[in-house]
């Protein structure tokens, strides 16, 4: 095990969880990871060994048959997947937002259908918010709900949905404006409804269309996808929490754990990175010796391990902070924003010290290279979580007069 990112006072079931993921990435995801990648194909197999090791349901309560399990142990084994690929713990977070939501939000009745499901896997969660013409700008959301009968029928076009062809189930954020009066905030005008589908491509249910995946340059493997809505049809009870204009608090609640989890996400696939930086840096051989044995490439190592540990620091806090029922916004957004930026460069240096090798694709690291950059946007890009740190700031230290 790597002396780097371990974390203190986990309790004997946390443990026993991570080391039974760290096995299952050793043995099942690592060997495959880079060919599966290079081949942009789902990981189908590694996803049904997640099932059987209770991975989508670990915070999902036990009542509802999850294991009940925190926001910390969740997050440490999705540095864990993310160590052996980020892909697949893409396809894990946004279940595990989707699950997350309905359990802080969800009726009662909404939390029986889904969850139980969803915590075998049979149900796969996505959710859905930016658009062609928005990003961050959430409040500017123009996908709308309109009310007919006992339904709503939803229109309007979503962009960047992980998991759109493998989910069965979506959040959509769509503009309601249902008994809002002139002057409204944007925000409080917007409802989750909870679109159920099939799995796949094309016309997936009446009125709703998933055209095909997104062609990235890295982050391969999982499905990133448009979808469409043209008059889709979906009845009253399928508002998450029964209630319209909740829907920007509910995503944002569920964006606000999503942080946490590409935090770890970062601190995965940066001490994966330096795991290939230090075993390369010591078969490499330059003036006679192991490049390791330069001090250029030791103080690079240094660095390189200082940025692992920070970032992992900052993780565990703003999950336990979660946990712990306070607000974490400033926690998860320096951790998010850090271990992002932190990820990004060590991937970078570990490139270097593989030299022309690292820009071959027979090598580890020229995946890593191009999937580091999609943490540096997903979940509110650098500028995002400067402003919520500084907001935050701003609330804490505000003086007086």
């Amino acid at each position: 095990m790597s002396r780097l990112a371990q974390t203190d006072g986990l309790t004997d079931v946390q443990q026993e969880i991570l080391a039974t993921v760290r096995d299952f990435v050793d043995k099942e995801i690592l060997p495959v990871a880079t060919e599966l990648e290079h081949r942009d194909e789902y990981p189908a197999q590694i996803v049904e060994g997640l099932k059987e090791l209770g991975v989508f349901g670990l915070m999902i309560p036990e009542e509802y048959g999850g294991l009940g399990e925190s926001l910390l142990t969740y997050a440490l084994c999705v540095e864990e997947i993310a160590r052996g690929w980020m892909s697949v713990s893409g396809i894990i977070n946004t279940h595990f937002i989707v699950a997350y939501m309905l359990k802080q939000h969800g009726t009662e009745e909404q939390k029986e259908y889904f969850l139980p499901k969803m915590a075998l896997g049979e149900i796969r969660g996505a959710f859905s918010m930016s658009e062609p013409g928005l990003g961050s700008d959430v409040s500017a959301i123009t996908t709308k709900g309109v009310r007919n009968g006992d339904d709503y029928l939803l229109t309007g076009q979503k962009m960047w949905l992980t998991n759109g062809g493998t989910s069965t189930v979506v959040a959509v954020l769509c503009r309601t404006d249902e008994g809002e009066g002139e002057g409204t905030a944007p925000h409080k005008s917007m409802t989750t409804f909870l679109v159920e589908k099939e799995p796949g491509f094309g016309e997936v249910r009446p009125g709703l269309t998933i055209p095909g995946k997104i062609e990235k340059m890295g982050y391969k493997g999982v499905d990133t996808t448009e979808l469409i809505l043209d008059g889709l049809r979906i009845p009253a009870d399928r508002v998450l929490g029964g209630t319209t204009g909740r829907g920007f608090y509910q995503m944002m609640d569920g964006v606000e754990v999503g942080r946490v989890n590409v935090a770890a996400r970062g601190c995965g696939v940066a001490r994966r990175a330096f795991e290939l930086g230090v075993a390369y840096a010591q078969q490499r051989h330059t003036f006679g010796k192991p490049i390791a044995q330069h001090q250029a490439i030791q103080f690079k190592l240094a660095e390189m391990a200082t940025k692992v540990e920070a970032a992992h620091a900052m993780m565990v806090n703003a999950a336990r902070k979660k946990d712990s029922g306070r607000r974490n916004d400033l926690e998860a957004g320096m951790a998010k924003y850090l271990a992002s930026e932190y990820c990004k460069e060590v991937v970078e240096d570990a490139f270097r010290i593989h030299g022309g090798y690292g820009f071959s694709k027979e090598y580890e690291i020229e995946r890593l290279y191009r999937e580091a950059p999609m943490l540096l946007i997903g979940e509110g890009t650098a500028e995002i979580q400067k402003m919520i740190i500084g907001r935050r700031l701003l609330e804490e230290y505000r003086t007086q007069g």
